[in-house]
């Protein structure tokens, strides 16, 4: 595992440690969550800008010693690296809010190491609403992060990268969560001690959670969380797992975590009620249909209910590893409809039928040709 994948919370650091006198870091702390240019006002902004302009030409020209007095980010980056960043193709994401400054900022350090390490890769990734002014926006963002950390460091690891989260730099809104759920995502977190050139290395903790019982005493409130689907009944999961914005309810960024610990095992034991019985029910012969199936084929059944449960909230979804559609002739009566259940060379398909408004599973099959 010698490739890494190091995710750097940023915050204005860079921006505020250059901004020299008392008024002009009072100015960038004043808008720190201003969530464009044009939402600060011009006299503000014209000092803000020929901060950043003069910075960026600093930046330009900054060696190892001064980035790290520069940024904390920068700081912690070259330490976890000994004080030289490699010539090594390592891939950098930096976490900005999404704000002006926040996405300046990250410019700005990226911009350092693009300059002094032109193999590494640089993304800047700045989760809409992720600012610090308004909770329940913030809550939001921390959501989809989440999402966004189950979807793709699989891949990463996978793939043989290291992941390390640099939290040296950063909000500490931001900071404190990351610190969190690093347990669940890094293999090792890296911060430099407080008034310290010290860099701490804390690894990931052989600690796992029982996300499974948990999710299992609510599984159908969880699925259709999970999915954007309105839940019919009382939520009766913890305060902390949902959250609702605009009045639409959804998992926290700790539900997330929890019901992407927990689902992988519990979709593969057996196939679970349907997540929506109003929209989606059991046929007679459904159930016998995916008895003798290997567990990551019961897996797969499992997350096409949810996507069928999710296209009858929203007809527009109906993603390829769905594939909803209706059937043409008459050759599995009583069917009429089928999707995708799992597509490799032993591909199957869901047939069903509706009833009263209710979608009724027949069974599970191999595709008609």
């Amino acid at each position: 595992m010698n490739k890494k994948f190091i995710l750097s919370s940023c915050g204005t650091s860079l921006l505020t440690n250059y901004a020299g006198d008392n008024i002009t870091r009072d100015l960038v702390h004043e808008h720190a969550n201003a969530k464009s240019k044009a939402d600060v006002p011009e006299s503000a902004r014209a000092i803000i800008t020929d901060v950043i302009e003069k910075l960026s030409r600093s930046v330009e020209n900054a060696g190892y010693e001064q980035a790290a007095a520069m940024s904390a980010e920068l700081n912690g980056i070259i330490k976890f690296y000994g004080g030289v960043l490699p010539k090594a193709c390592d891939f950098h994401q930096l976490l900005s809010t999404d704000t002006w400054l926040g996405k300046e900022t990250a410019n700005l350090v990226k911009k350092w190491i693009n300059r002094t390490a032109p193999d590494m890769i640089v993304d800047i990734y700045a989760p809409s609403d992720l600012q610090t002014k308004e909770m329940a926006s913030f809550q939001w963002a921390l959501s989809n992060l989440v999402k966004k950390f189950y979807e793709e460091l699989p891949e990463f690891r996978r793939t043989g990268h290291k992941i390390v989260f640099n939290l040296t730099g950063g909000f500490k809104a931001v900071q404190g969560f990351l610190q969190s759920v690093a347990n669940f995502f890094a293999d090792e977190t890296i911060y430099i001690f407080e008034k310290s050139e010290m860099l701490m290395r804390i690894p990931r903790l052989p600690v796992k959670l029982d996300a499974a019982g948990i999710v299992e005493k609510h599984l159908s409130c969880f699925r259709n969380l999970a999915m954007g689907v309105p839940y019919a009944g009382e939520i009766r999961i913890p305060e902390t797992m949902f959250q609702e914005l605009y009045g639409i309810v959804e998992l926290s960024a700790w539900g997330e975590v929890l019901w992407n610990e927990a689902k992988e095992q519990l979709y593969r034991e057996r196939l679970w009620p349907t997540p929506n019985p109003e929209k989606i029910r059991y046929g007679k012969g459904f159930q016998k249909s995916t008895e003798s199936i290997e567990p990551d084929r019961m897996q797969h059944v499992n997350e096409r209910l949810d996507q069928l449960n999710r296209h009858f909230q929203d007809e527009q979804y109906n993603p390829r590893s769905l594939d909803f559609k209706p059937l043409k002739g008459n050759r599995m009566a009583p069917s009429t409809h089928e999707s995708d259940a799992w597509a490799d060379k032993d591909a199957k398909r869901i047939f069903g039928h509706f009833e009263n408004g209710c979608f009724v599973l027949d069974k599970l099959g191999k595709g008609l040709h």
